[in-house]
């Protein structure tokens, strides 16, 4: 078989991984499938940090389900570990297994657990690398932001008409996405609260809305994630929003260096909310890659989930700091330039001042068409 009758494999691997978002942090998300006679007959993925890797969930739902691993082929989103972490090395069962070729999407970009693919040559494993190698490494595109930077991994999400409108001229916005977009997003914050992460939002919608900004997915039980607000404006301590006034030990204000030294803001932190000064960056707004370094440093997020407005997302991809842009279109149209748009704040005179991305997932889900964007590479 070539690399490219492999694909279909990876593919299902890339799936079922999926299962693991977010429980495996801070590892990465990694699927394994088992092929025998050119069809699936086991899977497995990474559940959660000190849990099987998914080359071994896999091998050992192949022998509970009694299927023979001797001389089989196992594909791999991420390359077989070689090092004793908190589990034994992958690349031993591999071989205690019989697996005949392995299967790798991805190199393993951690220094003290790659080098699986050479032991596994070695040791007389046919290895085949690179299969669908930029979906894989899009898979674990959080786990190389924790390896290579100090700042969490954001992942913006917008909800849009099909002429790019975010609300009604009068700023009303329910809903612009499906029930089960919406359910989509509540997962992700429960994903986000599940690994102590911050769900993002500007001073707009805060005004606007007076968000809770909770997952409020009734089958999802865990930890909330922490409320993050960017706003030059702070609200007054005795102010009836719900964030100060029902949940102040989960919220941070991110705002002005003169409103962070301000009495309002030191009101606010005797109610225990953080006041955070933010920094100023291009134009004279927030310094947005210094606040995901301090919201790293103060709070350990892994994550951050930033749902809006219009101003904040653009400014975030202005900075390089959107690494995931989950984009839900919905099939309706407003036709209003009064409308409020998907990105306001720019003045480009052409295209080649365009931001760009890429599109590296499209999806159905409920009649919205969701897309997933990255930074070009």
């Amino acid at each position: 078989m070539s690399e490219q009758d492999y694909a279909p494999f990876m593919r299902e691997a890339l799936a079922l991984a999926q299962e693991g978002r977010f429980t495996a942090c801070p590892n990465p998300t990694v699927g394994a499938v088992l092929v025998r006679d050119g069809r699936i007959v086991a899977g497995g993925f990474h559940r959660a940090a000190g849990d099987d890797h998914a080359e071994v969930a896999c091998l050992k739902n192949a022998a509970e389900g009694s299927r023979e691993t001797v001389g089989a082929t196992l594909v791999v989103t991420l390359e077989p570990c070689k090092h004793c972490g908190k589990t034994p090395p992958c690349t031993d069962a591999i071989l205690a297994a019989g697996i005949a070729r392995v299967v790798v999407g991805l190199a393993d970009p951690n220094p003290l657990a790659g080098g699986g693919s050479v032991r596994l040559r070695e040791a007389g494993v046919e290895v085949i690398e690179g299969v669908l190698e930029q979906e894989c490494r899009d898979l674990v595109a959080d786990f190389l932001v924790w390896q290579e930077t100090d700042r969490p991994y954001v992942i913006l999400k917008m909800a849009a008409t099909l002429d790019g409108r975010i609300a009604a001229r009068n700023g009303q916005s329910r809903w612009i996405g499906s029930a089960a977009s919406r359910r989509k997003v509540q997962q992700w914050r429960a994903g986000v609260g599940h690994c102590g992460g911050v769900v993002l939002v500007g001073g707009g919608t805060f005004r606007a809305d007076n968000p809770r900004l909770t997952a409020r997915d009734a089958s999802v039980a865990g930890p909330q994630p922490l409320a993050c607000v960017v706003t030059s404006c702070l609200p007054r301590a005795d102010d009836a929003a719900f964030l100060p006034a029902e949940r102040p030990l989960q919220t941070i204000f991110f705002t002005s260096p003169a409103a962070a030294g301000s009495v309002e803001a030191d009101r606010l932190r005797r109610r225990g909310v953080r006041v955070l000064d933010y920094g100023y960056g291009p134009h004279d707004g927030a310094d947005f890659v210094a606040l995901m370094r301090t919201l790293r440093q103060e709070t350990g997020s892994p994550y951050v989930l930033c749902e809006g407005g219009g101003r904040l997302a653009l400014s975030l991809l202005e900075a390089d700091m959107a690494d995931e842009f989950r984009l839900h279109l919905a099939p309706s149209i407003l036709g209003d330039n009064e409308a409020f748009p998907l990105f306001t704040g720019r003045a480009p005179l052409g295209m080649d001042e365009a931001l760009r991305m890429r599109v590296s997932e499209t999806s159905l889900c409920g009649g919205d068409v969701h897309l997933v964007l990255r930074p070009v590479v």
